[in-house]
């Protein structure tokens, strides 16, 4: 080999060298940093020919595509496991503890304990101003809960909206990164970083929506949902599908989306089933749309089916015979009577009669009867008893919402609570399992990351081959410097 030959051999080895020590010190750097992927130097040897050496093909970003499909897939399902868990979670606290003295079964103690204490001495104004207060308590419990289930769904709206814009921003920023990704490939350059910031763009809509990626000509990537809906394809079409969504403001118990209140999605104008089994669901957009559309709205439903069963027990026919038909009994619907053809929200609406408002001076009517024209005998507690008993009364629900089976009032009261821990506890279950799944899934993704103990082992047979092709560089001056002697 000639010393020219040599000398060009060894230039390569120390480009390369050069090159390959950068790599590992982006990789060392990064080595935490989300959506990296490992860059190394593929080298090859020069063609016969020429005086040998190496030659630098191009920088590859290694990345366990499996794994990271798997990984946004488990992304989804914990997002969507998180969110049912935070609104099961918000319900339960809003119930209370069974014991606690504000919850609403201590709400509904204090009101049974309170009518059995006037009914022990039926005389005392005071004992029958607690019974009022009691009522009245357990009356306002009901409404800020209904209140909070439409709070709650108002809440899981808005976060439609604003993660419906976060995804038609992202696929945006997709498309552009695909452009610039095949841009920076046809000019012989590295894309590695712009591949890191498009896997990110698409890392942080992953719990969103459960996605699979497809990989087309140039470095582009195509974007579908796991349901197979096309959310960005450049072979199918240059533009990304523009998801629609119009949020509402205030959100109420009558409003829905089968009535047309409330929106759905539309995909490129078309309208899709929003439910979290349609196209889009599977992740947190799925759940927002399961706690707008269906958990909260059963919730509700349940809800003013105890705040009817509680009208209903107290109405006209019931146990204050002083009641024409069409008076209101002691419970009513926002100081009305009841219509059992506008049962949606009553919970929210349900008050005590204001003719014994313990504010005020009538409440000697729950003693002698809401229609009585005047004080009866102060002594007689049979009213007083008898709304007790109508309380225990084995009786079928007017609610369907309740079941079909004859049940006492607090078994009503006792089994919607059930029925919200159960939920709450089931929902415990799958985000534990859902953050334990991802948890593993970003541990293996890591561990198939930068090592820097490799990198470092890297680094120094890079510095053994630096030395090594300095050395023949430095052979190779000497042997012309005594070239030029002779």
């Amino acid at each position: 080999m000639s010393l020219s030959g040599a000398l060009s051999n060894a230039l390569s080895g120390l480009t390369a060298n050069s090159r390959a020590a950068a790599l590992v010190a982006s990789n060392i750097a990064n080595a935490t940093t989300e959506s990296y992927g490992r860059r190394s130097l593929d080298l090859s040897s020069r063609p016969a020919g020429t005086s040998g050496g190496v030659s630098i093909d191009r920088v590859s970003r290694n990345v366990d595509l499996a794994v990271l499909s798997d990984r946004r897939l488990s992304d989804a399902q914990a997002g969507f496991a998180g969110d049912m868990q935070t609104f099961a979670s918000r319900i339960e606290d809003l119930l209370g503890t069974s014991d606690a003295a504000g919850s609403l079964t201590g709400r509904f103690s204090a009101f049974e304990n309170a009518l059995l204490s006037a009914a022990s001495d039926p005389s005392s104004t005071q004992r029958l101003q607690s019974v009022a207060l009691a009522a009245e308590d357990f009356t306002g419990t009901l409404n800020r809960i209904s209140d909070e289930i439409q709070l709650a769904r108002g809440d899981a709206d808005r976060a439609i909206a604003g993660q419906v814009a976060t995804l038609n921003t992202a696929l945006g920023r997709v498309k552009a990164l695909n452009a610039a990704i095949a841009d920076r490939t046809l000019r012989d350059g590295d894309p590695s970083p712009l591949l890191d910031e498009r896997q990110r763009v698409i890392d942080g809509i992953s719990a969103i929506v459960p996605l699979r990626t497809v990989a087309r000509d140039d470095g582009a990537l195509a974007l579908y949902a796991a349901s197979g809906t096309v959310l960005l394809d450049p072979t199918i079409h240059s533009e990304p599908v523009e998801i629609g969504f119009t949020a509402q403001d205030p959100v109420t118990a009558w409003m829905t989306l089968d009535n047309a209140l409330l929106s759905g999605l539309t995909l490129g104008g078309v309208p899709v089933n929003s439910s979290n089994e349609g196209p889009l669901g599977g992740g947190t957009l799925g759940a927002q749309f399961q706690i707008r559309d269906t958990v909260a709205p059963d919730m509700q439903a349940a809800l003013d089916g105890i705040a009817r069963d509680l009208i209903e027990r107290f109405a006209p026919g019931g146990p204050d015979s002083t009641l024409a038909a069409t008076d209101s009994g002691l419970f009513t619907d926002g100081g009305a009577a009841f219509d059992a053809l506008d049962e949606t929200g009553l919970a929210g609406r349900i008050s005590l009669n204001p003719l014994v408002d313990p504010g005020g001076t009538g409440t000697w009517r729950l003693r002698d009867g809401l229609g009585a024209a005047s004080q009866g005998d102060v002594g007689d507690a049979r009213l007083l008893q008898a709304y007790s008993d109508a309380l225990e009364s084995l009786e079928v629900p007017g609610s369907t919402s309740l079941g079909t089976g004859a049940s006492s009032f607090g078994q009503h009261v006792a089994d919607f609570y059930s029925a919200i821990s159960a939920a709450r506890l089931r929902a415990d279950g799958e985000q534990s399992f859902g953050a334990a799944q991802n948890t593993a899934l970003r541990e293996l993704e890591l561990s198939k990351g930068v090592d820097t103990d490799a990198e470092l082992q890297d680094l120094m047979r890079i510095e053994q081959q630096y030395a090594a092709n300095a050395r023949v560089i430095s052979t190779v001056d000497e042997l012309m410097q005594t070239l030029l002697t002779i």
